[in-house]
């Protein structure tokens, strides 16, 4: 592949489908293999949107607004995604 090529995605996932870890500044979504893709809050700050698997090759597009998603990164528990915007 080369570096203009974008990597296979395996889906599309809605952030509200993540669960966000605030003590580890992350969101997790169960990967087919067993694992969790990650994304974490860095990486969302600097406009990415691909989580992956690090037990896995899978990757997944992740779909969000970065100004409705600044509310997780307040919260100070592990929560859903989903609990936080319904809040």
């Amino acid at each position: 592949m080369s570096d203009t090529e974008e990597p296979e995605v395996h889906d599309e996932v809605e952030i509200e489908d993540f669960t966000y870890d605030a003590e580890e500044e992350k969101f997790t979504y169960p990967c087919p293999c067993g694992d969790l893709f990650v994304i974490t809050k860095e990486d969302l700050e600097n406009g990415e949107e691909i989580a992956r698997c690090p037990t896995c090759s899978l990757i997944v597009r992740v779909i969000y607004d970065f100004s409705d998603i600044t509310k997780y990164f307040q919260s100070a528990q592990t929560q859903t995604a989903l609990e936080l915007v319904t809040k």
